[in-house]
């Protein structure tokens, strides 16, 4: 028997979905981790969600994943985005208690049955005939061990002597410190002095900016993969190895200034808005605090003019950084030379925590030397006699192109090699635990022999994303947007558990407790819309009509009718039919969308249906691209090195002709007869 079921490497955000998925589907999983206190850590900005970023939370959350239920827990500050561009935009950011936030995910770590947490670095895989079978790993003692609820000292201490440690209980029940570990039942092996192999059928992978991680401060160079965190090594060198192309990608974060150096007076404050809870499990928001609020300014032309005398000494600019840039996340150097038409930028004030002054300087992530930080900073309004607590910096990293990976984020070229999070080329806490999350739940289905996950374009944000990774490839770090979602009025964020919740059910990872609460919103759906059905205006409504702001009615129409009308609303409704109407506002903001967009849902939902006949028509294996030459020479290469499942996903790489999709689906139907 495997030591695991499955090892996660890495406790980034997608490590954390990744091993509670797979937890929660009944396997023993491993976590190892650089640090353990740096599990679920947020690096750069304090914020979760965003346009198309909030929509991937709350179907993390419908299938069952943590990242809603712990923003809910830990957050300080709340409002809706994307408000005037209608339902299909609409959703919700939050920022955390960047303390809290990490600690909440910890606790829940150490709480899950069927988790151990262990300290150390992976320094390699063992592979054997093209299979991933474990991990070679350096402890890094002390290293705390995490154990599941209610198991007690006895159970701890059976576990760890199992696993060759010495648990020391002083602590509490089920911490304690791995000692030096026996050389059985794990064995020793490559990849550094006193390295341990761990068996396992199954590896995810989502090491973020880890990989080789390099931090520039202006021509300042620093091994590391964020502020105060050393990077992996050795790892990179292994995935070269085993013939993965390896790609580099930069990113960046921004100064932290001292609250109590700014003037707030001068700023636009920013306050908390009533919003409803990221989580299906959640009725309401119940913060630990009242909510904070941020801040907004603006830079100005003497911003610009510091930034652009000290550009040459930008690690960007001034030629230190070779890694590729994100596109829609740019720095502040990138802004002033990209868009030298814009006079001012925005900028916010993020406060990071509920009991320290930090202040997060939304919007001036950069690579410039720390003395011109504070320059331009202090050029902005109301930080005048700003302190700055920590300059922005930028960090380079290693990443795995990919189009390497089938759709269930398992590796190609190594089965059971699973990729999720950074490693492939995204940015962001909210790409990565969406991609941890499905990485999770296939490591688990391809260990428990199951069929695997595959999330469409039509059904999720995480669809997209994954399809656009695997299929489209990457050239910089990808962010999700709105506008990558063809579908997008159908993959809303109000109906993220209607999508995907049936989902989790089948998977094992919807408790009792989100399937009861699925059912009753449903129910309650579903009656809400046969009551508009059955109830009836007429023209003795319309002075009550007019006197709502409604317009008047010449016939009978049913209520469901009225309320397609532009200016018709639940609200006015249930004025009109105060007994009759009582549903709670999640209830009726989808009854409200679901009544005006009827006719545009109905046009893509036959879209989607068109679109799944090729979807559904799949690629067999083994397929020799380069035999068929009525597909020309450049679609053979990218079929070759992409390996389509679908005639779908074949249409969607880029450069690839719609004739020479055409002669495969010829080429298929020859081989049916």
């Amino acid at each position: 028997m495997p030591d695991f079921d499955v090892i996660v490497v890495g406790s980034g955000h997608a490590g954390c979905e990744a091993a509670l998925a797979a937890a929660r589907m009944g396997c023993r999983v491993a976590v190892i981790t650089l640090s353990i206190e740096r599990t679920a850590h947020m690096p750069c900005n304090c914020s979760i969600g965003g346009p198309a970023k909030g929509h991937l939370v709350r179907e993390i959350d419908a299938l069952g994943g943590q990242m809603g239920v712990n923003i809910d827990r830990t957050l300080t500050h709340i409002r809706h985005v994307g408000t005037g561009k209608g339902p299909a935009v609409r959703t919700l950011r939050a920022h955390a208690d960047k303390a809290h936030y990490p600690a909440e995910m910890l606790r829940t770590l150490q709480a899950q049955e069927n988790l151990t947490l262990i300290q150390g670095s992976v320094e390699g895989l063992v592979v054997r005939e093209g299979v991933c079978v474990g991990v070679k790993f350096l402890p890094s003692p002390p290293c705390p061990l995490s154990h599941g609820v209610g198991e007690g000292e006895l159970a701890s201490q059976r576990r760890a002597s199992k696993h060759g440690l010495r648990p020391d209980l002083s602590h509490g029940v089920g911490e304690g410190e791995l000692a030096s570990p026996a050389p059985t039942p794990w064995e020793r092996g490559a990849g550094g002095e006193g390295a341990i192999t761990l068996t396992t059928p199954a590896v995810v992978i989502t090491t973020g900016t880890f990989l080789n991680g390099l931090c520039h401060i202006g021509e300042q160079k620093i091994k590391a993969a964020r502020f105060g965190d050393q990077p992996s090594v050795g790892l990179t060198e292994c995935l070269r190895q085993l013939g993965f192309r390896i790609g580099r990608f930069k990113t960046g974060t921004t100064p932290r200034i001292d609250k109590k150096s700014v003037d707030l007076s001068q700023l636009q404050e920013v306050p908390s808005e009533p919003c409803p809870p990221f989580s299906y499990l959640h009725d309401a928001l119940n913060p630990p605090r009242p909510l904070l609020p941020c801040w907004q300014t603006y830079t100005n032309e003497r911003t610009h003019a510091i930034i652009r005398a000290n550009l040459h000494l930008s690690a960007m600019y001034g030629g230190h950084i070779t890694g590729v840039g994100p596109r829609y996340c740019p720095s502040i150097e990138d802004k002033i030379v990209r868009f030298p038409d814009k006079d001012r930028h925005p900028v916010f004030l993020e406060q990071e925590y509920w009991d320290a002054d930090d202040l997060y300087v939304q919007g001036m992530s950069t690579s410039l030397p720390a003395e011109a930080q504070l320059e331009f900073l202090r050029t902005l309004p109301g930080l005048e006699e700003a302190a700055m607590i920590r300059p922005g910096y930028a960090v380079e990293y290693d990443m795995v192109y990919p189009d390497q990976l089938y759709p269930t984020l398992m590796t190609k070229r190594i089965r059971g090699l699973f990729l999720a999070g950074q490693i492939n080329g995204t940015s962001g806490y909210e790409e990565a635990a969406a991609q941890g999350l499905v990485a999770g739940i296939n490591a688990a289905l391809c260990v428990q022999k199951r069929e695997p996950l595959v999330l469409d374009r039509a059904s999720s944000y995480i669809g997209v994303l994954i399809d656009d990774l695997v299929t489209k490839g990457v050239e910089d770090p990808y962010r999700m947007l709105t506008g990558r979602a063809e579908h997008r009025l159908h993959l809303r964020h109000d109906n993220a558990d209607e999508r995907l919740t049936p989902i989790a059910r089948e998977l094992g990872l919807a408790c009792e407790e989100r399937w009861r609460r699925f059912r009753e919103r449903q129910d309650w759906l579903n009656a809400e819309l046969d009551t508009l059905r059955g109830l009836e205006i007429s023209g003795r409504h319309n002075p009550q009509l007019q006197a709502l702001g409604g317009a008047p009615v010449n016939a009978r129409i049913s209520a469901l009718e009225y309320l397609r009308r532009p200016e018709a609303s639940y609200a006015m409704l249930q004025q009109l039919f105060p007994d009759a109407l009582r549903a709670p506002e999640a209830i009726a903001e989808r009854v409200e969308i679901i009544a005006k967009y009827e006719v545009y849902l109905r046009k893509q939902q036959q879209q989607i249906e068109q679109m799944r006949k090729v979807e559904h028509w799949i690629i067999p294996d083994g397929i020799d691209y380069e035999s068929l030459s009525a597909i020309s020479k450049e679609s053979r290469e990218k079929l070759s090195r992409v390996r389509p499942r679908t005639i779908g996903q074949a249409a969607r790489i880029p450069g690839i002709r719609p004739a020479d999709v055409a002669c495969l689906m010829v080429y298929l139907r020859s081989r049916e007869k």
